[in-house]
Order: structure tokens, then C-alpha cells, then sequence
């Protein structure tokens, strides 16, 4: 930082003030040192930053599992984020069993990060509240979990709706439902995505057949394969599919090709996600888009806030549902304005 400061002619602390985007400085003089800044190579030691601080610089993402592509993609967005504030990402899986949740959280386990995203599966409330963080938590997942934690959660239920519409309107009528699960008052992403499905058939008239509602395991892409060779076995007719996850959709894609039915003639299908994999499928997967990337700014954007504020969770809690939108590719038919 001397360097820079004796070559851009400036003070240290005006260095400073650049470089950590603190005002006390005028355009031409900010200008002049980043110049410098990037001439010189120079670079923040994070690691001496964050030990003055009283601080790791680590952040710790606990999830349920790694083996689908959503939360690793979510892994690699939020570490992008986070390595631009000067902060690293630990992943740890939880296994999504209450055990290996409250592992996650032990105050041993914690202690290491300067703050937490955490996708509780199994823990509610009260498990959390006993847990006594010390660092600022984010919350992901479906459940909304009273308490004083930021949460943010994608539209499950909204966008269920939105994939339901779109094949109803593309003219299929029996719509296999992969992955539905019953409602008995427990949300999980299985079952505000199947009372989406079917909200859009009540509104659109369209009766449900029970005998299309498959669950599944894991929604794995073998999960997707199995449901549909389960119904074509059962001899039930359909003409579309709604696929709880994307990383199921493929496995749905597959068996549709090896029973010789064509997408999108035959069968319409959509998933849910927007995995990056689905653009590049044959034919290419139209999608759910639960606002993956505005979802990581905000997880990152709520939680360093806490964390350079040296707060953590507070009554101030912020809850948010990010936006889903359709994004039509070629596994369903466009749909035809009048």
C-alpha cells in the first residue's frame, strides 16, 4: 500500500479509501490509484484483513446433498460472490437427516466461519433457536421457520403453477406429475410443487389422474427414467410431463426416446431449476427458473451485511421469495398468440 500511495502521490489512507470503496476521495484521484493499483499487481491481503478483523474469512454452506447439479451450481455462484468480497466458501453436506444437521451446527463446527448459509431439511425452530448462533445465519429452503434469521426462498408453489399453465395451454391435458408427493401440511419442495401443479389444473378445469401422480426417491435423473417406465407399465395415458427437479427431466427425456415417444409432438415436458445442463439436452429442456442468480446476491448480500455489521441474527429478520419465470427451449410446443 506504500508503494502504491508513494507512486500515486497520495496518502495511505487515501489508498485505502479507493481501494475499499470509501468516500474522501475524488474521481481524478481515485482514477489515478487504481491505475497504479493495477500497475503495481498490488493486492488486498484478505487473510491480514480479516485477522485484524477478529475475523476467518470463511463462510460455511451447509446443504443437504452435492450428487444434483442445483446445489452445486448454488455452491459455485455463492463462492463467486464471496470471493469477490474477499471471503472463501466451506461446503459441508448434511446428508439431509436431523443428525447430520445438528452436526452442522454444533458450536464447534461454527466457530470457524464468520457467517453461515444454512438449507435445513430436518431441524425446525425450536432445534435452531437452542443452537445459539453467534454468527450471522441466512436461511434456505421451503418451511418458513420463525425466528430471527434471514430466509430466503424460492417460489415453489408459483412456479409449479407457471410450468403446469404453460403445458396445459400447449394442449396437453394429462400431465404426469414426477416427484408429486402428497400434501399433509409439511412443506418440503415436493409438496408445494405438487400443490402448484395442482392449483393450475383446479384453475384451468383440468381434471387430475391420480394414477400420474409418481413419486420419487431422491429426484435423481434415474428417479425420472423409473417414473416413466412405472407408467407406461401401468398403461396410463399422458401427454406431458412436469418434472420436480431438472436433473429428474433428464432421466424423463431418456425414457420418452426409448419408448419412441417424441418431444415435444408427443409428450411436452418441463422441469424445474434451470440447471445450466438442461440448454444443452436433445431437444433442450424447457425450465422453471426459481431466480438462481438473484437468489445467491441476495443470500451473499444479507449475510455479509451481518457480518461486517458484527451482527447476527436480529428481530430485524428479512424473509424474501424470488421471482420464477418460464424459459421456453424445444421440449414443449410454443405457444400460439391469436
Amino acid at each position: 500500500m506504500s508503494d502504491v500511495a508513494r507512486e500515486a502521490g497520495v496518502s495511505k489512507m487515501t489508498v485505502s479509501n479507493v481501494i475499499n470503496g470509501r468516500p474522501g476521495a475524488s474521481r481524478d484521484t481515485r482514477a489515478r490509484v487504481l491505475a497504479v493499483v493495477q500497475r503495481l499487481g498490488y493486492q488486498v491481503n484478505a487473510t491480514a484483513r480479516h485477522l485484524r478483523n477478529g475475523r476467518s474469512g470463511a463462510i460455511g454452506l451447509l446443504v443437504p446433498h452435492l450428487d444434483g447439479p442445483y446445489y452445486a451450481h448454488l455452491a459455485a455462484r455463492l463462492d463467486t460472490l464471496a470471493k469477490a468480497r474477499g471471503y472463501h466458501v466451506i461446503i459441508e453436506r448434511t446428508g439431509a437427516s436431523r443428525e447430520g444437521e445438528l452436526a452442522a451446527i454444533s458450536p464447534a463446527r461454527v466457530k470457524p466461519y464468520d457467517g453461515i448459509v444454512f438449507s435445513p431439511v430436518q431441524l425446525d425452530t425450536a432445534a435452531l433457536a437452542a443452537a445459539g448462533f453467534e454468527v450471522p445465519v441466512v436461511l434456505l429452503g421451503e418451511r418458513r421457520l420463525a425466528g430471527p434469521f434471514d430466509h430466503v426462498m424460492m417460489d415453489n408453489v408459483g412456479g409449479a403453477d407457471l410450468a403446469t399453465s404453460s403445458l396445459i395451454e400447449g394442449g396437453s391435458h394429462r400431465i404426469a406429475l414426477v416427484g408429486g408427493r402428497p400434501d399433509r401440511g409439511v412443506d418440503s419442495m415436493a409438496t408445494l410443487r405438487t400443490r402448484g401443479y395442482r392449483q393450475a389444473h383446479a384453475r384451468a378445469g383440468v381434471p387430475v389422474d391420480e394414477r400420474l401422480v409418481v413419486d420419487a426417491d431422491s429426484f435423481t435423473t434415474a428417479d425420472g427414467y423409473a417414473a416413466i417406465m412405472r407408467i407406461q407399465r401401468d398403461g396410463v395415458a399422458f401427454d406431458g410431463v412436469f418434472v420436480l427437479t431438472d436433473a429428474a427431466a433428464m432421466g424423463v427425456l431418456r425414457a420418452l426416446a426409448d419408448l419412441g415417444r417424441r418431444v415435444p409432438d408427443d409428450v411436452q415436458v418441463v422441469g424445474f431449476d434451470n440447471d445450466l445442463e438442461g440448454e444443452y439436452l436433445v431437444p433442450r429442456l424447457t425450465t422453471i427458473d426459481p431466480g438462481n442468480d438473484s437468489m445467491a446476491g441476495r443470500i451473499m448480500e444479507l449475510l455479509l451485511r451481518r457480518v461486517d455489521a458484527g451482527a447476527p441474527a436480529t428481530v430485524d429478520a428479512v424473509e424474501e421469495v424470488t421471482s420464477a419465470r418460464l424459459v421456453v427451449r424445444e421440449s414443449t410446443r410454443r405457444r400460439v398468440l391469436a
